[in-house]
């Protein structure tokens, strides 16, 4: 049905003729001349439609956004003056040779050629294979594969094995309330999701696997926070034989290598490290955001003479300690 994906084109296929599939993400009518710019998971080219060809010129006249069609086509330069430095195709498009409409399409409930179209969150997910259509969200999607792609290159050359784990499992003590499945089998007894693959690893540790990884579904039934929600993917490791410098060498490592492959943001070496006395002192927190310049201030000298208790008590206490965050004015 294809034999390039759109968003591969470039002048290197400049004269080729070329069959491509896809979504039309916007047409547009310029007196005689139809501009159809067509779209893939890969990203749009531009088609033209001319006149000479009435059958087929007729057909994209008919066309309509988000018609699914299949084209065929010569790849030829655009013309001085039209090139679109915005688009990866932007400096070619596709003469339109031929034509087939594979699906029709009803107007869709909102637009997914504009990106900052406001949509309600509601009417996004009652229509979900509509938003996963515009670019935005197909690009999460995209990086998400490539974080995870990168993730196992990574591990397997660092000799971690991927093992799966069951889902359907016995409930075990943790964190958060299990989700249960009822046992259709065994009346009255229930199967629990897994909140993590806790006991499944250590069992592969105890059996000399030495290192493990998932990347992995969880459950936990509990209340949405800002960093847990009722299921989510998390990249699990177990390892043997390793001292904590080693592991977080290891890391370090990957995580400077995913920024590098999918984000091209290369990240500094070392990363800054602090021991949690450090970070309690400094922050207050075990897990403080750097990009805050904000950090406590001892002040037990100043509060050793005050009257109230609250404070001259731990600031004359020599395991005591009285502290302040200083916030200062902005300056303009």
């Amino acid at each position: 049905m294809r034999s390039h994906y759109c968003g591969h084109l470039n002048e290197e296929h400049l004269d080729q003729e070329i069959d491509i599939s896809g979504w039309v993400h916007r047409r547009r009518d310029h007196g005689g001349v139809i501009f159809i710019d067509l779209r893939d998971r890969e990203g749009l080219v531009q088609v033209v439609f001319d006149p000479d060809t009435p059958e087929i010129f007729a057909t994209a006249e008919r066309v309509r956004n988000e018609y699914v069609l299949r084209i065929k086509g010569k790849v030829r330069a655009r013309p001085e003056g039209t090139v679109n430095d915005d688009m990866g195709t932007g400096a070619i498009e596709i003469l339109g040779l031929g034509l087939e409409i594979l699906n029709t399409a009803e107007t869709p409930p909102f637009q997914t050629d504009i990106e900052d179209n406001e949509v309600s969150e509601e009417l996004r997910l009652k229509y979900r294979y509509i938003d996963l259509r515009r670019p935005r969200m197909l690009q999460r999607l995209q990086i998400r594969s490539k974080i995870t792609q990168t993730l196992r290159d990574y591990l397997d050359r660092n000799g971690f094995m991927d093992v799966e784990t069951p889902m359907l499992t016995k409930a075990t003590p943790e964190g958060a309330r299990d989700y249960l499945v009822p046992s259709r089998t065994h009346q009255g007894e229930f199967f629990a999701l897994p909140q993590s693959p806790q006991i499944f690893k250590q069992l592969l540790m105890m059996s000399g696997l030495d290192r493990y990884y998932q990347v992995v579904r969880c459950f936990r039934d509990e209340d949405l926070r800002a960093d847990r929600q009722p299921e989510f993917t998390q990249l699990d490791i177990e390892t043997s034989f390793i001292n904590e410098e080693q592991i977080m060498e290891l890391m370090e490592e990957m995580i400077r290598e995913v920024f590098a492959k999918v984000l091209e943001a290369p990240l500094h070496e070392p990363f800054p490290q602090m021991t949690y006395a450090e970070a309690m002192k400094r922050f207050g927190s075990d897990k403080p955001d750097l990009r805050i310049p904000l950090e406590l201030v001892d002040v037990n000298d100043v509060m050793q003479s005050v009257e109230f208790k609250v404070f001259s008590g731990p600031a004359n206490d020599p395991k005591g300690r009285v502290a302040a965050l200083r916030c200062q004015k902005a300056v303009n």
